[in-house]
């Protein structure tokens, strides 16, 4: 190989033979198929007698709670009796005398008012039902649980937070 010569603006580092090796190994390694990596791997060694439990899949597909959708339901119900009411009232006494809308919405006040703290005393009702859960764990083995209670304190504007584990 010939030697550097800094003063010379260019010169060949690899001789015409060196040249077409490299390109044809740069060529060959561009064309090798990747090796084939696994995409999944399921690890059937058994679990510790002890220790921290594996995750247990629990399905959930709700994305409203059951009582908020049934306190939406129950509002929307009685906004349209409201309305409903309202407009046959206003309707029946377009034949007695002339009546505005504003004297039919008095009217209809008292309904929807009955209506609204019915609703606010079912809903209040049926959440002091639901205050009450117990949850009841089934192991099929020994299992040993911990809990451990993490504070995060933030006070003020600029808060730093040292989280601490208490153990």
């Amino acid at each position: 190989m010939p030697e550097y010569d800094p003063s010379a603006a260019w010169q060949p580092r690899m001789t015409d033979a060196e040249a077409g090796a490299e390109a044809r190994r740069i060529i060959a390694d561009a064309y090798r198929p990747a090796p084939r990596m696994p995409t999944a791997y399921r690890d059937t060694s058994p679990l510790p007698a002890y220790g921290t439990t594996p995750p247990v899949p629990q399905p959930d597909h709700r994305i409203v709670p059951a009582w908020a959708a049934g306190t939406a339901v129950a509002g929307i119900g009685v906004g349209a009796t409201c309305v409903g009411i309202g407009c046959g009232i206003w309707l029946a006494c377009q034949g007695f005398a002339a009546v505005t809308l504003t004297s039919v919405l008095f009217v209809t006040l008292p309904i929807a008012a009955v209506a609204a703290v019915a609703t606010a005393i079912a809903t209040a009702l049926r959440s002091l039902k639901g205050v009450h859960t117990e949850t009841h764990h089934h192991y099929a083995g020994p299992v040993r649980q911990e809990t451990n209670q993490i504070t995060a304190p933030a006070y003020g504007l600029i808060a730093r937070n040292r989280n601490n584990l208490n153990t």
